[in-house]
């Protein structure tokens, strides 16, 4: 499957100041130092519009931001070309950001600006580089998993025994780096097999994550593969502290694929390479105010030093991620077939 075909047309447009949503004149308005940037995110609106308006605020610096997930703005990105309006692209993974960088559309950053972040989370080639870390967890009710049922492997989860008990958003960009890094890790063979036995186990589907923790709390259902944030989010939604929801987490142990560690980033398009808004916005997103926004008001993992983590997670550097270079999760085709070849999207 090609990328160019997972999105055609014009992808629908969520404005933080003016964008049209086709192109067109957005092209003439990409001038290095003008004050405006556009913005392809496959972050959404909810989590990080009021981090681009507080950019705006205070540089200037018009952000004109195109919301989908990941894979569509890697997608539009392929099938624009050298006609993207596109200056950044604002990604909810690794994998994305590898998959355009791998067809050369983004420039090599500076080295100071890579040198903020440690080297396991950025580009080996200096292409893109990560600006908040998450890990993947299962999120499990209280009251429908004891602690001791508890998987030690994602792989578990393909037993009958958690058939209908599962929650899952084969479409959202984190789920699908978590394939890829199957892939990478296990082989194609093994990861595919487990999407089948996956798929046997009759799992709801949802779009995203947020769903999967709000049925997990209700007790709709058992089990979810989500990224850890979203639990914190659920909490402060509902007015109260993570540890008094149903809904709680559970990192997988020694090294296990289901515990994936994984990036938000942003790479720069080529067009774009030295443009002075462009790399103040990269510069905004590592700078201190950027990163506590992620931990304090996302809760994901800041990636620069000086600024703490959320209160309440286990420190970064002591989880038990696998040894899996995030460089090597840009083989996005590859895993969104798989997972439409399982019938899981």
């Amino acid at each position: 499957m090609n990328l160019r075909r997972v999105v055609s047309g014009c992808l629908a447009v969520t404005v933080v100041v003016g964008l049209s949503a086709c192109g067109g004149s957005d092209q003439a308005a990409n001038v290095a130092g003008d004050k405006k940037i556009t913005v392809y995110s496959g972050r959404s609106e909810t989590l990080v519009k009021p981090l681009l308006e507080k950019f705006q605020q205070q540089t200037g610096i018009t952000v004109q931001v195109r919301y989908g997930t990941s894979a569509q703005m890697a997608a539009q990105l392929a099938e624009e070309g050298e006609r993207s309006p596109a200056d950044l692209f604002f990604s909810q993974d690794a994998g994305a950001l590898g998959a355009v960088a791998k067809a050369g559309d983004l420039a090599a950053l500076p080295t100071e600006v890579l040198g903020k972040v440690p080297e396991v989370y950025r580009s080996r080639a200096g292409l893109w580089v990560g600006v908040s870390g998450r890990s993947r967890v299962l999120v499990y009710n209280t009251e429908l998993v004891p602690t001791a049922e508890l998987p030690t492997s994602v792989f578990e989860l393909a037993d009958p025994a958690w058939k209908g008990k599962i929650g899952v958003a084969p479409t959202n960009g984190s789920f699908q780096s978590f394939v890829t890094a199957l892939r990478v890790q296990h082989g194609d063979t093994k990861a595919k097999q487990f999407l089948t036995q996956l798929k046997a186990n009759d799992p709801a589907t949802r779009d995203g994550n947020v769903q999967i923790v709000a049925d997990v709390d209700a007790g709709k259902l058992a089990v979810g593969l989500v990224n850890h944030y979203y639990v914190y989010e659920l909490a402060k939604e509902q007015g109260t502290a993570p540890d008094k929801l149903k809904a709680r987490l559970h990192f997988f142990p020694d090294g296990d694929t289901g515990a994936l560690v994984n990036v938000a980033g942003v790479g720069v398009l080529k067009r774009s390479a030295t443009d002075p808004d462009t790399r103040a916005f990269v510069d905004y997103l590592l700078g201190t105010e950027g990163q506590a926004y992620f931990a304090e008001q996302t809760y994901e993992y800041p990636l620069i030093a000086g600024v703490a983590a959320p209160a309440g997670l286990p420190a970064l550097g002591s989880l038990a991620a696998p040894r899996i270079d995030l460089n090597d999760l840009d083989t996005l085709d590859a895993t969104i077939a798989m997972i439409k070849e399982a019938g899981l999207a």
